[in-house]
């Protein structure tokens, strides 16, 4: 078995991975192995003290920086105990775990970007500052409400304490899964165990009652704000979330096909969203796109900001605090949305589907042969309901007019050949 010395670093290891050394040692180490995994995107780390191999973890888990740092500790405890197994024991600190927790979330692909820089914050900022020094053989129930839980909720707020939680025990589940820890002290773990109050959802703040008065202030908005108004009014009318829907792509939407593709990528349940397109909609996107500027018509984003790239978060949420005074949300808008889908009497599977909240397959399975349809049915209610209280006024669409066409050709001719049919009324009026 071929034994290749190197001076290790994360670098060296990935490169020799590319080769055919089964084992790597480092001069500066004495007894420190890396043997590879079959597959050789993994290997394991080991020890040798008197001939004995002592596994110390996983690589890339357990980094070469890691593996390093804690091998004066091993060799101690080897001198103490000859037998000490430390196959699942890489870390001596709460800090040392959480760290590593924190840099695999950043690598997560799995993960949104909203997700990942998540995590980062509740673990540099909560978690870190009160359980960095906190030894792993001392983590328990009284410590973990002592130093982190109960100062959290005094505070934060509920929902994001629990949060936190759920954070940190994620971190523990991971490490057991792949064996870098013992035991998790957390399994079992609630949040009830530390708080009683019951967490309660935010109060709607925006009710049918005001959908006239909302309607009422994105017409006027669209004159001053065009791209503010129809984020506000997509969301509205499609109950999607803000952030899928700042990144819609005009390729995405087909108005002749009349749907609105949301790519798996951009979704928190990273599962594709197919949202049909009502005329309403259609008719709304049309008037939207014939007055973009020259800056913005050929962009790939609904949405444009800077060249190439769509509104960003922040200036999302500007765009919602300047239209609302802080008075609503934009999440305000995907509740009233499920709410009118409920009182209008939509199945509430559909309504989930809709918005593309996480399913069971079997859920999803048994209603899949017909959702399409029931999905496009509950929005023509849901806007048919809303052209009843402004909605007209906003997509200027009226009855006999054909949103079945796609931007922009199209629709320019078909506009063309309405304004010289409706000229020549005028002339046969004017000289008949």
């Amino acid at each position: 078995m071929a034994c290749v010395a190197v001076a290790l670093s994360d670098a060296e290891i990935k490169r020799q991975a590319e080769g055919s050394a089964a084992e790597l040692r480092d001069p500066r180490h004495t007894g420190l192995r890396l043997r590879f995994r079959q597959d050789r995107a993994g290997g394991s780390w080991f020890l040798i003290k008197a001939k004995k191999w002592h596994k110390l973890g996983t690589w890339p888990e357990l980094p070469v920086k890691t593996v390093v740092g804690m091998l004066p500790e091993v060799r101690a405890r080897l001198a103490a105990d000859p037998g000490a197994s430390f196959g699942s024991s890489q870390w001596r600190t709460v800090g040392e775990l959480l760290e590593w927790y924190r840099e695999r979330s950043q690598r997560d692909r799995g993960l949104s970007a909203k997700r990942r820089a998540g995590i980062k914050s509740m673990v540099d900022c909560h978690m870190l500052p009160r359980l960095k020094d906190v030894l792993l053989a001392d983590l328990d129930r009284p410590l973990l409400d002592r130093k982190l839980m109960w100062p959290l909720q005094e505070e934060l707020s509920l929902s994001y304490t629990r949060q936190v939680l759920r954070a940190l025990s994620s971190a523990f589940k991971q490490a057991l899964r792949l064996q870098l820890i013992p035991s998790n002290p957390l399994d079992g773990v609630r949040f009830v165990d530390f708080v009683q109050t019951k967490v309660k959802p935010k109060a709607a703040r925006l009710h049918a009652m005001d959908v006239p008065r909302l309607l009422l202030t994105l017409q006027d908005l669209w004159d001053r704000d065009r791209q503010g108004a129809l984020l506000a009014l997509m969301m509205l009318c499609h109950g999607t979330r803000i952030g899928e829907t700042r990144q819609a792509r005009w390729r995405h939407i087909s108005l002749s096909d009349r749907v609105w593709i949301i790519p798996a990528e951009v979704t928190k349940t990273r599962t594709e969203h197919q949202l049909p397109l009502t005329a309403q909609v259609c008719a709304l996107l049309e008037r939207y796109r014939d007055g973009l500027g020259a800056r913005h018509r050929d962009s790939a984003f609904v949405f444009p900001a800077t060249p190439g790239k769509c509104l960003s978060e922040k200036g999302a949420s500007e765009k919602f605090c300047q239209m609302t005074g802080g008075n609503w949300s934009s999440h305000d808008l995907r509740k009233l949305a499920r709410t009118g889908w409920a009182e209008l009497g939509v199945d509430y599977l559909i309504g989930e589907m809709l918005l593309n909240h996480q399913m069971s397959a079997m859920a999803r399975t048994y209603i899949q042969t017909s959702a399409d349809t029931l999905k496009r049915e509950a929005l023509e209610r849901w806007h048919e309901w809303l052209d009843a209280r402004g909605f007209t006024a906003v997509h200027g669409l009226i009855d006999g007019d054909n949103a079945d066409c796609a931007f922009p050709a199209e629709a320019a001719l078909q506009k063309a050949a309405q304004r010289n049919a409706a000229s020549a009324i005028v002339e046969v009026q004017t000289h008949g």
